[in-house]
């Protein structure tokens, strides 16, 4: 059956306008769309694909996996669940694990986790949850109301209550709101979605302690964040701050769904048996290709070699910079960039994007005014230096179109 981008409007609810060109085929840092084109991405399916498209031993452990087990629900547990979760445990802060399916689901359990803990250790008045304006969690009705952003949640009927929103990087904000009826205070260590935005490490260190005054349980979004994408294992560890219970996806699976929250056995211990769950959660085909991905990144040479490709894109950006200054600024950690563009752009991101596209480039927007960089945390030097020959081009175009 022949299919298009027409198709799309024919079949599929418009909640989504996807681009012209459909990828039909990838491997490593390249996609080849229906035409055959080749694009080199620096996407990373929005920070999710981080070996690339098609890695050999993610390809292996599919189909061997595949042959075994697929799905057994959580009335029996797994062998690849129990492995993954032993290695996430050995290499953070944590005691316990809990699997699902996507970053929403994760904060959701998060959320949920903090509320049942304050509600049983306090009770039920303490239910105040901070999270930041701007900020992004997810698209289930809790999770959108979290995230600062009313555009997503407005429309949907009365929201969950009591949760409020403080600003990003303000301490002072927090300090306003927080009281000993706050049960939790939910934050990226960097701003994905609303901008790239990397926490102020003192006012990280201050929202610990705010929450460990207000007996608050500090709850770290990573889903954009998290495995390996700052050049550490998880951002927290970076940042000396330890949180109570962590969120993790996206990268999580390298393409393959699955999310996950840790936590410690003090607090994990309040998700009692019947309390939560999921139906696919944990399943023994996600947490095989999760464990291969794991293995690949939790070591020295990876991770690395994040910090060294960080700098080779910071210096391929500020080439282009020089010549057509255009970003006021670049910033993030790792491979989560966001170069921001200044005001004689402003409102222009997605025109970069666009551009890019059209020079076999795929990148991203995170607001109207930054373009936002997620490749695979193995991309290849030659593969960066092409890259950005190619957003060179587009940069031009734009500029050009002034």
């Amino acid at each position: 059956m022949a299919v298009s981008r027409a198709t799309f409007d024919e079949v599929m609810l418009p909640n989504y306008a996807p681009q012209a060109v459909i990828p039909v085929k990838g491997q490593g840092s390249y996609v080849w769309d229906q035409a055959g084109r080749e694009y080199i991405d620096f996407s990373g399916g929005i920070a999710v694909n981080c070996l690339g498209h098609c890695h050999p031993e993610l390809v292996q452990t599919i189909k061997e996996q595949s042959e075994k087990l697929w799905h057994v629900s959580n009335i029996w547990t797994n062998e690849p669940a129990l492995r993954l979760a032993s290695k996430l445990v050995k290499s953070t802060f944590a005691d316990k694990v809990f699997f699902c399916n996507s970053g929403a689901e994760a904060n959701e359990a998060a959320l949920k986790l903090a509320r049942r803990y304050a509600v049983d250790q306090f009770g039920e008045e303490k239910d105040q949850i901070i999270a930041f304006k701007q900020s992004f969690h997810g698209r289930t009705l809790f999770t959108v109301t979290a995230g600062g952003q009313p555009a997503y949640s407005d429309g949907f009927g009365p929201k969950p209550g009591g949760i409020s929103h403080a600003v990003y990087n303000d301490l002072a904000s927090v300090e306003a709101l927080i009281s000993d009826k706050t049960c939790a205070v939910i934050v990226e260590p960097m701003l994905g979605e609303g901008g790239v935005l990397p926490a102020d490490p003192d006012f990280i260190k201050g929202v610990r302690a705010l929450c460990d005054k207000h007996n608050a349980l500090l709850i770290f979004d990573e889903v954009q964040t998290g495995f390996g994408r700052t050049g550490h294992l998880y951002a927290y560890q970076g940042l000396g701050v330890t949180p109570d219970i962590l969120s993790t996806a996206k990268s999580l699976g390298a393409g393959f769904p699955i999310g996950a929250i840790i936590t410690t056995d003090e607090i994990g211990q309040h998700l009692k048996f019947g309390t939560h769950g999921t139906t696919y959660g944990g399943n023994p085909l996600a947490c095989a290709v999760a464990e291969t991905a794991f293995d690949i990144i939790n070591t020295s040479q990876v991770l690395e070699g994040i910090k060294q490709r960080e700098a080779a894109f910071r210096q391929q950006l500020e080439l282009i910079n020089q010549k057509y200054n255009v970003f006021s600024e670049i910033r993030g950690k790792g491979l989560l960039l966001g170069a921001v563009v200044n005001e004689a752009h402003e409102g222009r991101a997605r025109e970069f994007v666009a551009a890019a596209m059209e020079q076999g480039l795929m990148c991203l927007v995170a607001g109207a005014n930054v373009v936002r960089f997620a490749p695979s945390l193995i991309v290849e030097q030659q593969d960066i230096v092409e890259g950005f020959n190619r957003f060179d081009k587009a940069v031009a175009r734009v500029v050009a179109g002034d």
